[in-house]
């Protein structure tokens, strides 16, 4: 035997090989190819050349070729056209071909020869069925209908000498006894997408399957059941198989596309190849064992056939890198490095000495690197985002107890960054009285009353106003004149003033002992002002009073706003911007609740320098600081006069959705699209000022339903999809789902109608079981015997029977 590689290129591509008896010869076909060769120490030496003869017509293309196991001068070939040929190499003739299987309706796409009865051969087409030849009567004794669209491989078992197994494009494989016709043995889906290639294993119960979903499996077939053994992954589509003779665990295997080396494959270990042979320019087409776990032969469509020596391979494994490192979602670092013979323990170099030793060519790499596990402790992220994902309130209630409640799901959780920014959304979105959440908003305020031209701009409503409070005395005395003010029951502020600082003195003293214990004396610019102290006013709900009131200009000139605790009282200022007092009018104030405090400033506030005024040294408040001690009380100033302005008092309007929407988007980039998602459905129509644009909308909204689906939460994602607002993510849940039915006879799919299969014409699986008509509505079987029928029929028929109502003795049961 040959124990060197070597190539011979033929004019076109070879589908399939095979090799005789003795191993000593080699047969390939393809469509333009049908050649025999004598494999010799050094070269292959053409034989026969079987495509020869005036008449080449399509049983001389080849999808597959099988060489007879006890006989030599017997071929059997799978003709494109449908027909299966049988070539006899012994006649003396010019053309060999010795008859022709015209049984199929389409393409054959296999044939194989009995390992232990020479006259048997069988065949799969892809018109659905297997047909078993006697060479000896010259024809078809028996036809095994798979109820599929195309048989791909098809091979008798060497252990069960009466059973072979078929695999098909629907991904199933089936196990059949070549003495029954009518039904398969077992039938059960291998794969996920198409089958290509099946092989039996020489000396174990074991198929190998090859599929297009880049997989070749091993089930074990002792017992009754299939049971998935090994799988090994590749990186392309597996096209042929064939199991290592005298090697157990070993497989080669070649590509469909893409990769065009021939792989063997340890079983034990399938996510590298044991061997590998690149010899190939192109997708390997065939390959065979010649009988030695050393050498095998192969074809490819770069139209050469080669034959490969075990020891001219190259081992992936020996060129793995034996570092690396990775990481999964969880957090957890997987680490792996080199290691020397020194840091192997002693007890391990011993065992290995011990071990039956192997021929170095048969031993998988040896393992020479280790593993490191660094897992993360902390909470898992997928953990908390389900248990969130569970727990969230998204509608139901109001803003501000749908905010409170998924903050306290966060902070149970130990994820306080969420908590706080849905504190926050509940902070800026919502008030105790007359926010956005409340259901129950004040009534409008008034019109405005304007009285003073000088500080109209100032002027504030009275909204807000309680009803029953009582009248209170104020007195604000300012230099040499005095103001006095009053809040009558209906909110309307009276105030008069003396016109001289003696007056006013008498006046003060008089009012003094009416007063309230809530009040504070002010000294500002030698301007005494007695206001009410906040020292026993209780606390509103918090220090700043933030979101919608905030931009209501309402509540900012009159200082009194809902929940505030912080503003500047336009009424007061118009009380104080009567000139010596000689002016009323109404004025804006609030309840004793809501009342505020004048700042006292430690300097001199300085004037608004207007275009219109006049040079600072004309006022009489301008001194200098060494003159400020010997001066006398200047006479009331008009405190209108120096709080005019030309624009109204109050902060520039904020844009809080700026903020919310870049938390948003800082969790989303973080990879918590939940926060995102949860944030807009629960802000309702305010997420209007948010300023983020649908896209990035539905972006976070299809990956937090894609979240949920993966967890399996369909409940909530249902709930996500009918609370959305985007038409393209509240549509999912209105998009039709499609289930086929198959024909009970045939199994093709019902397409047209649920009734009448458009292969066999018939109807009578769609029969009902108790009325023996077709059912065109509602049908229900059991999953058992596959009977059924009107779905009314079978439920009166369960009511008082356990079996079958067709009569097959099943034992069925309606749920």
């Amino acid at each position: 035997m040959s124990a060197k590689t070597m190539c011979v290129s033929q004019e076109g591509p070879a589908n399939a090989l095979a090799l005789n008896r003795d191993n000593n010869q080699v047969v390939i076909a393809g469509r333009n190819v049908f050649k025999v060769f004598n494999i010799e120490e050094d070269e292959f030496v053409e034989s026969c050349n079987l495509r020869v003869g005036k008449n080449l017509n399509l049983n001389f293309s080849c999808n597959d070729v099988a060489w007879n196991t006890l006989e030599d001068h017997t071929l059997a070939t799978a003709a494109t056209n449908g027909a299966v040929v049988l070539w006899n190499l012994g006649r003396p003739s010019r053309s060999k071909q010795q008859h022709v299987f015209m049984d199929h309706k389409r393409t054959v796409n296999k044939v194989s020869f009995h390992p232990a009865e020479p006259h048997w051969l069988i065949s799969g087409s892809q018109d659905g069925t297997m047909k078993c030849f006697d060479i000896r009567m010259r024809e078809a004794t028996r036809t095994f209908m798979s109820n599929t669209e195309s048989i791909r491989d098809v091979q008798f078992s060497p252990q069960m000498l009466n059973a072979f197994a078929a695999v098909s494009e629907n991904g199933n494989v089936q196990l059949w006894d070549v003495r029954r016709t009518d039904k398969c043995t077992h039938q059960y889906t291998a794969h996920s997408g198409p089958v290509f290639a099946c092989d039996w294993h020489p000396e174990s119960n074991w198929l190998a399957t090859a599929s297009r979903d880049k997989t070749i499996k091993v089930w074990e077939l002792t017992t009754g059941k299939p049971v998935l053994e090994y799988t090994i992954s590749t990186i392309a589509s597996v096209g042929r198989i064939k199991w290592r003779p005298q090697r157990k665990f070993h497989i080669a295997s070649c590509a469909l596309v893409v990769d065009s080396s021939i792989n063997v494959w340890d079983i034990r270990r399938p996510y590298i190849p044991f061997a590998s042979f690149k010899e190939h320019k192109d997708v390997a087409t065939g390959l065979a064992w010649r009988g030695d776990p050393q050498v095998f032969l192969s074809v490819s469509r770069d139209c050469t056939l080669v034959h490969h020596v075990f020891k001219d391979a190259s081992r992936p494994a020996d060129q793995a890198n034996p570092q690396g490192i990775s990481l999964n979602s969880a957090g957890d670092v997987a680490f792996a490095c080199r290691i020397s013979n020194s840091n192997v323990p002693v007890s391990a170099k011993i065992q290995g000495y011990l071990r039956k030793t192997h021929l170095t060519s048969e031993q998988f790499c040896q393992a020479t690197s280790s593993m490191h596990l660094y897992s993360v402790k902390a909470i898992r992220e997928t953990r908390w985002m389900v248990e969130s994902a569970r727990r969230y309130l998204l509608s139901g209630r109001s803003l501000a107890e749908m905010c409170d409640h998924n903050a306290g799901v966060a902070r149970d959780l130990g994820r306080h960054q969420v908590s706080l920014v849905w504190s926050i959304i509940k902070t800026l979105y919502w008030s105790s009285r007359g926010g956005p959440g409340d259901p129950n908003p004040p009534p409008a305020a008034g019109p405005l009353r304007d009285d003073n031209p000088v500080s109209g701009e100032l002027a504030a409503a009275t909204s807000g106003v309680t009803a029953n409070c009582e009248t209170e005395q104020r007195t604000t005395r300012s230099g040499g004149g005095v103001l006095n003010v009053s809040t009558t029951t209906n909110g309307d502020v009276q105030g008069s003033g003396a016109a001289n600082g003696d007056a006013g003195v008498d006046s003060f003293a008089a009012e003094e002992e009416n007063e309230n214990e809530d009040t504070m004396e002010i000294f500002q610019n030698g301007a005494h002002l007695r206001l009410p102290s906040f020292s026993k006013t209780p606390m509103t709900q918090g220090d700043f009073f933030f979101g919608d009131g905030e931009m209501d200009p309402l509540d900012m000139d009159s200082g009194f706003g809902v929940g505030s605790s912080v503003g500047v009282g336009g009424g007061l200022i118009r009380g104080l911007g009567s000139t010596n007092g000689s002016q009323a009018g109404p004025v804006g104030v609030a309840g004793p609740a809501d009342e505020w405090v004048l700042p006292s400033e430690a300097f001199p506030l300085r004037h608004e320098i207007l275009d219109r005024s006049p040079p600072p040294e004309t006022f009489p408040n301008h001194m200098e600081p060494s003159e400020q001690g010997t001066e006398q009380p200047a006479p009331l100033l008009s405190v209108a006069g120096l709080l005019a302005c030309s624009i109204g008092l109050g902060p520039s309007m904020w844009e809080c959705g700026r903020v919310v929407a870049d938390a948003l988007r800082h969790h989303a980039a973080l990879g918590d699209v939940q926060m995102a998602a949860s944030a807009l459905l629960v802000l309702g129509e305010k997420r209007r000022s948010l300023d983020i644009d649908e896209a990035t909308q539905e972006l976070w909204m299809l990956g937090y339903i894609d979240f949920l689906g993966h967890h399996q939460l369909y409940n909530v994602a249902s709930q996500v999809i009918q609370l959305s607002w985007l038409p393209s993510v509240n549509q999912l849940s209105q998009q039709s789902t499609t289930y086929y039915t198959c024909c009970g006879n045939c199994e093709k799919v019902l397409h047209r109608t649920g009734w009448l299969c458009d292969r066999c014409h018939s109807s009578e699986a769609s029969l009902c079981g108790v009325c023996h008509q077709v059912v065109k509505g509602l049908y229900v079987w059991c999953q058992g015997c596959a009977h059924g029928g009107h779905i009314h029929h079978i439920q009166q028929w369960l009511a008082t029977n356990k079996h079958c109502p067709s009569g097959c003795g099943h034992l069925c049961e309606y749920n």
